[in-house]
């Protein structure tokens, strides 16, 4: 009787040991808003996939950020386009919990191209976006953001202290 007692209490302390980590880790995903070195991207489930949408382009104070154009486009009809809400991510097949994603393809707007492209979620809460020429591959670090829309329609945002979270967890 006190063994079986004694296990009891094992199998509750071990489920509960185990339980914190994951719990934590659930609201990890690529489905969101990342801040980008250049940009703010929200990555969502669209009809073919995941696409990435540039929602905001850091520039100088007075610039319009719609006014930046994809002006490196390889196709000159597409350079006359503002690059917010240029999609970056095509061929991105979404499973949900999934930590690695590739045979995608990432778009480039500062060399005007497209590249072969993998996603990682990072333990840290990063992506890891990696574009690939040919097996020379190069990658960025974009940090989760949280976006809250404000009754006036304007946004308020501010990058996820993904490790901080966890460690509270």
């Amino acid at each position: 009787m006190f063994k079986l007692y004694k296990f009891k209490i094992l199998s509750i302390l071990l489920t509960a040991i185990i339980s914190v980590p994951l719990s934590s880790k659930e609201d990890i995903s690529i489905i969101g808003y990342w801040l980008t070195s250049q940009s703010i991207v929200h990555i969502k489930i669209c009809e073919e996939g995941l696409c990435g949408t540039i929602e905001h382009i850091f520039v100088d104070e007075g610039v319009d950020p719609k006014s930046i154009l994809d002006k490196n486009n390889k196709k000159k009809s597409l350079r006359g386009r503002s690059l917010v809400g240029v999609n970056l991510l095509e061929g991105f097949k979404y499973i949900e919990g999934k930590k690695e994603i590739s045979g995608g393809k990432i778009y480039d707007p500062g060399r005007g191209k497209i590249f072969k492209s993998n996603l990682y979620l990072l333990d840290s809460g990063n992506l890891k976006v990696e574009g690939c020429l040919l097996r020379l591959c190069g990658n960025e670090e974009w940090k989760p953001m949280d976006v809250a829309f404000n009754e006036d329609g304007s946004r308020s945002v501010k990058i996820k202290d993904q490790f901080q979270e966890n460690e509270k967890n």
